[in-house]
């Protein structure tokens, strides 16, 4: 999975952007433990989500482009008061497209965060029609304000 995500991604080429790392994933597991989920079809995880849970400010400064992904992950506070969260990617294979996975890790991911943190938004940088697609359902499931950072 990590491999597929650096093949849409192509994050290690561009350094405003996370590049998922063993110290990455710590980071992320101090931030929350919800932050990274996956689903599992009994002979490994055939879709993974990373979300961030953040703060409204840094969420502000990232949709206007004022600082980037890796910076807006940098800047999150451990611990704190979090009250937004960025869909930072979402990945499934292929044979596994179309059947709900995503949607259903991202529902149960923030519905953890929530459970800690009084999440009130949710932001995306699309990569793909579907990003848009599963952060608009997402966002409407949830009864979270949605916000875009322009491509």
């Amino acid at each position: 999975m990590i491999q597929l995500a650096e093949e849409f991604f192509a994050a290690k080429n561009d350094l405003a952007q996370i590049s998922v790392t063993e110290e990455v994933l710590e980071h992320l597991r101090r931030i929350h433990p919800a932050t990274l989920s996956e689903y599992d079809d009994g002979n490994g995880p055939v879709a993974w989500i990373l979300v961030i849970p953040t703060l409204k400010s840094l969420m502000e400064q990232f949709i206007e482009k004022q600082i980037n992904e890796q910076e807006l992950l940098d800047r999150t506070p451990v611990p704190g008061e979090y009250d937004a969260i960025y869909l930072c990617s979402a990945l499934v294979l292929p044979e596994y497209r179309e059947k709900g996975i995503a949607r259903q890790l991202l529902l149960n991911a923030v519905k953890s965060i929530r459970a800690d943190h009084p999440i009130q938004h949710l932001f995306y940088w699309a990569f793909s029609p579907a990003g848009k697609k599963l952060s608009a359902s997402g966002a409407h499931e949830l009864g979270l304000e949605l916000l875009q950072r322009p491509g």
